[in-house]
C-alpha cells in the first residue's frame, strides 16, 4: 500500500492522463472520418460579387497551374475543377508533417443572377483566378424615373 501511495506522489496527473486517453478514444470511435482535417481535401476559397453589369468570381488556387484548371458554366452555376500536382524531388530529408493538399478538386459555385455564359472571361494571376460573367439583360438593374 505504501508503494502505491509513493507512486501516486510521483505521478499526480495520472487520473487526468487516463481521462484524456478515454476522451480521445471516444472521439475516434464516434466522430465520422469525414470530419477529420486530414481527409477533407482542398476546397478553393472563393469570393462572389456583382456589379451593375456582371458577376465576378475570384478563387484562390495557390500552387495550381493555369493549364490544370477547368471552368464550366451550367444551369447558372460556375463549376471549377482542377488538380494541384505534387512536385516530387529525391530528397534525403525526413518528412515529419504534410498538411498541403495535392490532387483533384471540384467546386460548384451558384451564381446570384442569370448570366450570359457565352461572354464569360477568365484571368489567372499570382494564384488567383478571376472570372467575369456579364448579366443577362433581364438580370440587369434598370432605374426608373419618377414623373
Amino acid at each position: 500500500v505504501k508503494e502505491v501511495e509513493a507512486m501516486r506522489e510521483i505521478r499526480p496527473f495520472e487520473p487526468f492522463e487516463e481521462l484524456r486517453r478515454q476522451i480521445d478514444k471516444l472521439f475516434e470511435e464516434f466522430i465520422s472520418p469525414s470530419f477529420r482535417v486530414e481527409e477533407v481535401g482542398f476546397r478553393p476559397l472563393v469570393e462572389v460579387y456583382e456589379t451593375d453589369k456582371e458577376v465576378v468570381v475570384k478563387a484562390e488556387l495557390p500552387g495550381v497551374k493555369k493549364e490544370d484548371i477547368e471552368l464550366t458554366l451550367k444551369d447558372n452555376n460556375l463549376i471549377l475543377r482542377g488538380e494541384k500536382k505534387e512536385e516530387r524531388e529525391e530528397k534525403t530529408e525526413t518528412v515529419h508533417r504534410v498538411e498541403r493538399f495535392y490532387g483533384k478538386f471540384e467546386r460548384v459555385i451558384p451564381l446570384p443572377v442569370e448570366v450570359d455564359a457565352k461572354k464569360a472571361k477568365a484571368n489567372f494571376k499570382d494564384g488567383v483566378l478571376e472570372v467575369r460573367i456579364p448579366k443577362t439583360e433581364s438580370a440587369q438593374e434598370t432605374k426608373i424615373k419618377i414623373g
